[in-house]
C-alpha cells in the first residue's frame, strides 16, 4: 500500500496520550518495551497478527479510536521525547495496547509519584514501589553521559493485563511493522514531541536527530538543505501523506516551505530506500503525516510570542463519528526577523529580513464497511521571507507556495490480505522579487499495492507511476523552460521471521522516459542473539535521476546518467525497561554525482552539468537514553566522514562530529529541561579552504498545565548567545526566547 498511515491504522488502534504534567489524571510510567524478537514461533506471530486484525475490525477507523480504560499512554515529556534507540527510533507513541496470544513479559521500572490515583485505579500493574531498576540501568547511564545526544524514550502503552504493543511505522518498508522489529535505522517524532521541542521549522527539528544536519542561508524561510548521513539535500526523498515532494530545479525538497504546525508525525529512515521508493532515496527517506481526527470533537488553539516580534496563531478542530473522521487546521505566523547576512557578505544590506506564513490543512476519511475505507488530504502553505541578494540596498524577498493533495482507498479483504490505491499531487513554487526568478515543480503520483500474509511471512507487490513537470518562466537571463518526464515502477517485498532471526528483501525496477531504467534491491537481517541484545545488518543500492533543470535548462546536459550508490550497514542494540544503548555504522559509496563543470555539453559558455564526482559517506552513531530517579537523560554522538573521492576533501557544509545531550525532570508541577547541541567545523567550499567554525548551543525549556487543557510553555534558545554560521556569510539567530499558551478541549 502507499506509505501512509492507512497502513498504521489497520495494524493497531491509537489513542491520544494525555500525559500533561500536573493534571493528576495521566499514566506516566516507563513500561518494558515490547520486544518482538521474544516471539519465536510462527504460531505466535500468526496469533498476534490475527489479534491485531480483529481489533482493527472493531474500530470505525483505525487511528480514530479513543484509548480504552487502562490504556492511557506514557510520555517522557522531553521536547524530543520518543527516541527509542532500537536503531535510533523516535517513537512518539500514541498507541493503545492490544491483547494477543504471545508469551510476553514486561517488568517495569518506574517512580511511584508518576502514577496518579486515577491511573492506578485503571491499571493492574504492580505498584511502582514494588518494582526495582535492574543493575544494567546504572552501567548504561554512564554510557549515556559518555555518548552525548539522541532523544528520550517515548512512552509505550500499557494495558490492564500488563502486555503492550509498541508504536508501528510504515515508512521503512511501506508495510506496517513494530518499531523493535524493523531492520532499518528509523526515527519517529510525534505531535507532542514537536510542540515540546519549540523547533522553528522542519529542518530545525530534523537536525536534532542522530545522523541529520542542515544548512540555511539566513533566517527562517530562506533556502534550507537537509543532509542525512552526509548525503546531499537531493539525496533525501520527502513524502507528505504518501505524496512525493521535490524541486526539479536544484533537486531535493524545499524544507522551508513546510508548515510545522500542520504536522502530526514524522518518520525518518536513515539509509538508502530506493528499493522501496525509487529515485531520490540515496541517503534517506522522510515521511510527514498531517493531522488526523479521532474520538469526540476536539477544538484546540495556540498562541506564541517571541523575540524579533514573532507571533504565531493556530486553531483547529478534529474528531470522528459514525465512520467519518476529520481534522481541520489553520495557522498564521510572522516575525520581523534579523539581518540574514553578516557584514562580510557581498551586497550586504543591513536590514531585518522577516517572514510571514499562512497555512491550512484538512484530512477527511470514511470507513463505510469493515473492509473499505476512503480518505482525502490537503495541505496548502504560503510563505514570504526576506533575504539579502548580491545587489546592495535591494530589499529582496522570496514568495513560496506548497500544495499537497491526495485521495486514497484501502480494502482489508481478510486478516491476511489488503489492497490500497492512492493518487496524489504536489506543487512547489518559488519566486524572487524584485530580481525576478520563478520555478514551478508539479509531481503526480499513482500507487497500487497489495499485501499478503502467509504464516510468519509477509509479501507485498507494488505498481507505481510518477509524473514530473518543471516550468520556469523567462527572465532577463534565461528563456522559458518547460520540461516533463514520467517514471513507471514495479516492486516486490518480502519479510519473514525464523526464530530469533529476521530477514527482509525488496526489489524494484524503475523505467524513466528519459533513460532506459534502473533496478534497485535491498536485503536486511536481524538476530536477537541474547535477551535484550540484537544485531542487524543490511545492504542496498540506490539512484537519483537527474532533475529536469539539469537536463533541459541552458546549462543542461541530455547525456546525464543517474547518480548511484551502494550502501552497507551494521548495528548493535541493548535495551531493557528504562535504558537503551545502540551503535550503528554505515558505508555508502556514490558514483556519477552531478556537478557544474566546464562548458561544452550545453549551449551556455559559462559551464554545464556533468557526471564527474565520486563520494564516500561513512560513519557511526552511538546513542543512549536512561532514567535516573526523577531525571531522564539522553545522548548521542555521530562520527561522519563524507568525502569526495576524487579530491579527498570533506563535502561542503558537512560536519565530521556532531553531539547532543539532554536532561529533563518534573518539579512542583513544572516540567524542566535543557539540551546541548554541538557540531564540529565544516567547510563552505569543495577545496576545504573556507572554514565554518564549530559551535555548541544550550537550550532551556519549561512547561506547566495551568488548568485542564491549558498549558504554558517557555523556551530560551542559544542561551550563550553563540554566533555561528550554517552557510558562509549568512547569520543565525543569537539568544532568543518565546512563550506559548496551548489549549485543547479534553
Amino acid at each position: 500500500m502507499p506509505a501512509t498511515d492507512d497502513a498504521l491504522e489497520s495494524a493497531t488502534p491509537r489513542g491520544r496520550g494525555e500525559a500533561r504534567q500536573g493534571s493528576g489524571t495521566a499514566i506516566v510510567t516507563v513500561p518494558q518495551l515490547a520486544v518482538f524478537h521474544n516471539m519465536t514461533s510462527s504460531s505466535c506471530l500468526g496469533g498476534m497478527r490475527a489479534a491485531v486484525r480483529r481489533a482493527r475490525a472493531s474500530l470505525s477507523s483505525g487511528f480514530q479510536s479513543a484509548p480504552r480504560a487502562g490504556h492511557s499512554l506514557s510520555r517522557s515529556g522531553h521536547p524530543l521525547s520518543g527516541h527509542v534507540l532500537a536503531d535510533h527510533v523516535f517513537a512518539g507513541g500514541s498507541f493503545s495496547a492490544l491483547p494477543f496470544p504471545c508469551p510476553f513479559s514486561f517488568p517495569a521500572c518506574s517512580r511511584s509519584d508518576r502514577l496518579s490515583p486515577k491511573a492506578a485505579s485503571q491499571s493492574d500493574a504492580p505498584p511502582a514501589s514494588a518494582r526495582s531498576c535492574p543493575p544494567g540501568v546504572w552501567l548504561s547511564s554512564i554510557l549515556v553521559l559518555a555518548a552525548a545526544t539522541a532523544l528520550p524514550l517515548a512512552a509505550s502503552a500499557q494495558d490492564a493485563a500488563g502486555t503492550a504493543l509498541e508504536p508501528v511505522i510504515v515508512t521503512a518498508s511501506r508495510i506496517a511493522e513494530p518499531l523493535s522489529s524493523t531492520l532499518a535505522d528509523v526515527s519517529v517524532v510525534d505531535r507532542e514531541t514537536i510542540e515540546r521541542s519549540g523547533a522553528g521549522d522542519v529542518a530545525d527539528l530534523l537536525g536534532r536527530l542522530p545522523g541529520v544536519e542542515f544548512s540555511r542561508s539566513g533566517g527562517p524561510g530562506t533556502a534550507t538543505g537537509v543532509y542525512i548521513r552526509g548525503g546531499e539535500n537531493r539525496h533525501t526523498a520527502l513524502y507528505i501523506d504518501g505524496v512525493p515532494v521535490d524541486v526539479q530545479s536544484v533537486g531535493g525538497a524545499a524544507w522551508e516551505q513546510i508548515p510545522l504546525d500542520q504536522i502530526e508525525r514524522i518518520e525518518v529512515v536513515r539509509g538508502p530506500g530506493a528499493a522501496v521508493y525509487g529515485s531520490n532515496a540515496v541517503a534517506g527517506v522522510v515521511q510527514i503525516f498531517t493531522r488526523r481526527g479521532e474520538g469526540a470533537a476536539r477544538p484546540e488553539a495556540a498562541v506564541t510570542l517571541g523575540s524579533h516580534a514573532t507571533r504565531q496563531l493556530r486553531a483547529g478542530i478534529s474528531g470522528a463519528a459514525n465512520g467519518f473522521d476529520y481534522a481541520l487546521s489553520a495557522t498564521h505566523g510572522r516575525s520581523s526577523g534579523f539581518d540574514s547576512q553578516t557584514k562580510a557578505a557581498i551586497g550586504h544590506n543591513p536590514d531585518r529580513d522577516g517572514w510571514r506564513r499562512n497555512a491550512v490543512s484538512a484530512r477527511l476519511g470514511y470507513q463505510w464497511t469493515n473492509v473499505h475505507r476512503v480518505d482525502a488530504s490537503f495541505l496548502n502553505s504560503r510563505l514570504r521571507a526576506g533575504y539579502d541578494g548580491f545587489v546592495p540596498g535591494l530589499d529582496d524577498e522570496t514568495r513560496q507556495a506548497l500544495r499537497v493533495a491526495s485521495i486514497g482507498w484501502r480494502a482489508d479483504w481478510s486478516d491476511a490480505a489488503n489492497t490500497s490505491f492512492r493518487f496524489g499531487e504536489s506543487r512547489s513554487n518559488m519566486e524572487t522579487q524584485p530580481d525576478f526568478y520563478r520555478t514551478e515543480t508539479t509531481l503526480r503520483n499513482y500507487t497500487l499495492q497489495h499485501e499478503q500474509h502467509v504464516g510468519a511471512q509477509t509479501w507485498s507487490a507494488l505498481l507505481e507511476r510518477r509524473e514530473d513537470r518543471l516550468h520556469n518562466p523567462a527572465t532577463l537571463y534565461s528563456a522559458v523552460l518547460d520540461g516533463k518526464r514520467h517514471q513507471d515502477a514495479i516492486g516486490l517485498g518480502w519479510r519473514s521471521n525464523f526464530g530469533a532471526h529476521a530477514l527482509q528483501a525488496n526489489l524494484r525496477h524503475d523505467r524513466d522516459s528519459e533513460f532506459s531504467g534502473k533496478t534497485t534491491g535491498s536485503a536486511g537481517w536481524g538476530w536477537s542473539f541474547l535477551p535484550q541484545w540484537r544485531v542487524h545488518a543490511s545492504a542496498s543500492n540506490s539512484f537519483r535521476a537527474p532533475t529536469l533543470y539539469q537536463r533541459f535548462s541552458q546549462y543542461g546536459n541530455a547525456d546525464l546518467v543517474p547518480e548511484t550508490g551502494r550502501n552497507a550497514e551494521l548495528g548493535l542494540r541493548w535495551a531493557d525497561a528504562t535504558t537503551e544503548v545502540s551503535l550503528t555504522g554505515w558505508r555508502n559509496k556514490l558514483k556519477h554525482l552531478i556537478g557544474f563543470g566546464a562548458s561544452g555539453p550545453c549551449s551556455d559558455p559559462y559551464g554545464c552539468y556533468v557526471n564527474v564526482d565520486r563520494a564516500r559517506l561513512k560513519g557511526a552513531t552511538l546513542a543512549a537514553r536512561t532514567q535516573l530517579g526523577a531525571v531522564t537523560l539522553h545522548a548521542s554522538l555521530d562520527w561522519h566522514d563524507p568525502r569526495d573521492l576524487d579530491s579527498g576533501k570533506i563535502l561542503q557544509r558537512r560536519a565530521r562530529r556532531m553531539a547532543s545531550f539532554g536532561a529533563e525532570t518534573t518539579q512542583a508541577g513544572w516540567t524542566l529541561g535543557g539540551e546541548i547541541q554541538a557540531s564540529g567545523r565544516r567547510f563552505e567550499d569543495a577545496g576545504n579552504t573556507q572554514r565554518l567554525a564549530g559551535y555548541a548551543l544550550v537550550n532551556l525549556y519549561a512547561s506547566r498545565e495551568l488548568t485542564r487543557g491549558l498549558t504554558l510553555e517557555a523556551r530560551i534558545f542559544n542561551l550563550g548567545d553563540r554566533h555561528y554560521e550554517l552557510a558562509q556569510n549568512y547569520a543565525t539567530e543569537g539568544r532568543y526566547g518565546e512563550v506559548s499558551l496551548r489549549w485543547a478541549m479534553r
